[in-house]
């Protein structure tokens, strides 16, 4: 089945107001730039929003997040990006924060059709005692606390129930892909991305490279293409524009 569509706009153009989506990234590495610029074009707001960080100001998820496109995050951290904090301090959106493994996990068992797991991370603490500040009130009072969640002792070890999680749409950038949807992840990239996508009903990847069937070595394939319904490739232009999160100079 081909499964490449003939631009970014067409890529995105089903995802509505209110739309939940899982986004690969970690950092700025394998962020789909072309995929969020197009949906931020398209206009859709009150997106709920899972991905490991929010991108940085201007750049990645931090595009939708300046325009106030985005109601709610699940993320492991906020990172640098200044108006993410601003809005959330402000009461401006909801963030649910997540171990950083803990969220990865949640992702691969929610696309796996597992519907919840035990995890030792976050035991002891708020993550599963509850109480962690989801969302502030204007006046800088706690609006909305996560609730307690399960925990059980295993072999003399305790345990945290954690929820997999799905949903609408999932959009990934990989290295390499070919038009039945098979996916190769570079370096850092793959962190985030392979997960992300297996959560989405729907997943959107655009691809740097895109190969035609069998010229993929089947051992090298990171997430095979049952898990992806539309293919995009980018532009030479496209694929080489990767941000840094940190530049850096210094004498030799």
């Amino acid at each position: 089945m081909d499964k490449v569509v003939a631009s970014a706009a067409e890529a995105v153009a089903d995802i509505e107001d209110g739309a939940s989506l899982a986004v690969g990234g970690f950092g700025l590495s394998g962020v789909p730039d072309t995929l969020i610029r197009a949906l931020h074009a398209r206009g859709c707001g009150r997106l709920s929003v899972v991905s490991n960080n929010c991108g940085v100001d201007g750049g990645g998820l931090g595009i939708l997040l300046a325009a106030g496109r985005i109601s709610r995050v699940t993320g492991s951290y906020i990172g640098d990006n200044k108006e993410f904090a601003r809005r959330y301090l402000a009461g401006e959106l909801e963030l649910e924060l997540t171990p950083q493994g803990t969220l990865a996990e949640r992702l691969r068992a929610g696309g796996s059709g597992i519907p919840a797991f035990f995890t030792p991370a976050g035991v002891g603490t708020q993550t599963a005692e509850g109480g962690l500040p989801w969302r502030y009130a204007p006046d800088g009072a706690v609006a909305v606390a996560s609730p307690p969640k399960e925990v059980r002792e295993y072999d003399g070890r305790a345990y945290v129930l954690e929820r997999g999680i799905t949903t609408d749409f999932a959009l990934v950038r990989a290295a390499r892909g070919d038009r039945h949807g098979n996916l190769v992840f570079a370096r850092a990239a793959r962190n985030f991305n392979p997960p992300a996508a297996m959560a989405g009903r729907i997943t959107v990847a655009e691809v740097e490279e895109l190969v035609e069937p069998g010229e993929l070595d089947p051992d090298q394939v990171h997430l095979p293409g049952v898990f992806v319904q539309r293919v995009l490739a980018l532009t030479a232009e496209q694929a080489a524009a990767k941000g840094i999160e940190r530049r850096t100079v210094r004498p030799r």
